[in-house]
């Protein structure tokens, strides 16, 4: 008897057998893609597409201003958007969806040009409840930016 009391009872487990690893790692695949899943948010993919559609033809618009000599003034419609002031002015253009508006921040149109420093301007794009900017610096390209969420706001 006393030499069955001075043997271990058991041998202590050190670590996890690789079936339950391979358990909570199936676990977490499942979980992360349901998450990512849930994230997939169509509204924010169609602002962003709209972003960065427009801070591109800014940029050309600017470009072309320049170029020209000419003051050029981008302002946004009920349908899209249209450019005042060139002796060809692009054609007028309309968002990727109908919902979608925009607002020249502080003034009724942009200034593209002729100047290479313009000025710090800011449009915001609305769609389905939520807003993006595109905004430059006057000095560095027109790029987009998401609001930042505010305490009240819930997020945008």
């Amino acid at each position: 008897m006393a030499a069955a009391a001075l043997r271990p009872l058991s041998r202590t487990r050190r670590g996890l057998t690789l079936l339950e690893l391979l358990v909570v790692l199936s676990l977490l695949a499942v979980a992360s893609g349901g998450v990512i899943w849930r994230l997939h948010d169509p509204v924010a993919r169609q602002l962003q597409q709209e972003a960065n559609r427009l801070a591109a033809v800014l940029e050309a618009a600017r470009s072309q201003s320049r170029a020209l000599g000419l003051a050029l003034r981008w302002r946004a419609t009920p349908e899209g958007y249209a450019f005042d002031g060139a002796p060809e002015p692009p054609e007028p253009g309309n968002w990727l969806s109908p919902q979608t508006r925009a607002q020249v921040w502080g003034a009724q149109a942009l200034l593209l040009g002729p100047e290479p420093v313009i000025g710090g301007q800011a449009v915001v794009i609305v769609h389905g409840g939520r807003s993006i900017w595109v905004i430059t610096d006057g000095v560095r390209p027109f790029n987009v930016h998401w609001p930042t969420p505010t305490a009240g706001s819930g997020g945008s």
